[in-house]
Formats: C-alpha cells, sequence, structure tokens
C-alpha cells in the first residue's frame, strides 16, 4: 500500500494524539467522517498503525530503575541470533531492543523494580547456553522529559503539515 498526502497527515495526527475523536481527525485532514474512519482502517490493516496506548509516569507510580545494557553475543551466526531473541521476548522487563553496528550487538532497555531485579533478570539472559560473550549495564541516574515530537514530521514533512 503505498501513502498519499491525507494518509500521511492522518499518521501524523494519531502520532501526536492517538485519542482524537474521528470527527475532529476528518476536519484536521481535510476529510469527511466516513472516509476518514475507513482511511484509518486501512491503515491498522496494513500495519502502519500497530496500537494505541497511554504514556504513564511511571516515577509517580513507583520507584524503578531504568537501566541500558550492551550485549555482545558469542557469535554473529543466523541461529545464535535467533536463539537470542527469542530468549529476549520472555522478559517481561525489557521494554526495547535494538540490534545495533559498532563494538556491541544490541543494546536493551530494561525497567525494573530495583537493581536486585534487573541481576535477576540480566542472568536469564546471560546464562542462556552462553549465547552471550560480555555485556556492559549502565543505570539510568536521570531522566528528563522531551516535549511530543511527531517522527512523521520528519520522515514527511512537506505532507505531514
Amino acid at each position: 500500500m503505498k501513502l498519499d498526502p491525507i494518509d500521511i497527515r492522518i499518521l501524523a495526527e494519531l502520532e501526536k494524539n492517538g485519542r482524537i475523536l474521528n470527527v475532529d481527525l476528518a476536519k484536521t485532514v481535510g476529510l469527511s467522517s466516513s472516509p476518514c474512519l475507513t482511511r484509518v482502517a486501512r491503515l491498522e490493516r496494513a500495519g502502519y498503525i500497530v496500537g494505541y496506548g497511554a504514556r504513564l509516569n511511571l516515577s509517580a507510580i513507583g520507584e524503578l530503575v531504568t537501566v541500558f545494557t550492551e550485549i555482545t553475543l558469542q557469535d554473529r551466526r543466523l541461529g545464535t541470533i535467533s536463539r537470542f531473541e527469542q530468549k529476549l521476548r520472555t522478559i517481561e522487563e525489557l521494554s526495547e531492543c535494538s540490534r545495533i553496528s559498532g563494538d556491541c550487538d544490541y543494546i536493551l532497555k530494561f525497567i525494573t523494580r530495583s537493581v536486585a531485579h534487573y541481576s535477576d533478570t540480566i542472568m536469564k539472559i546471560v546464562d542462556e547456553n552462553s549465547l552471550v560473550d560480555r555485556y556492559f549495564t549502565y543505570f539510568v541516574v536521570r531522566s528528563f522529559d522531551l516535549p511530543d515530537r511527531s517522527y512523521m514530521e520528519y520522515v514527511a514533512p512537506d505532507l505531514a503539515s
């Protein structure tokens, strides 16, 4: 499915405000309600929209530990990568995972209840059939909020506004 300028504007608006009412979204992108709803459904079916959710203030809920971990695998064979990524899918505390280029193979982001909880969690990964050669841990000591950003504005700046 090829995206047209209206699709891009719909995606940009939903990225900024996933709770926007269809009537307001339609008005913003220059459509009537029914065609707008049809387009949103089509974008969902095509996989451009994968879900809707709320951003939570985790620090208001409780004291949590955010940890970034660099992982270097024993080797880079497809079987090793596949087994490692399969193991990662079972780790509830893992909130982000990226396979990267450079000195390590992956950067992982964990949200845990404590340092001890993180230690238990990373051991579940490291002890898995010697897949991991080494890892480095970085505990977040301070985070701050950035303004809401619409990535669609960077992907298609002429079409998103």
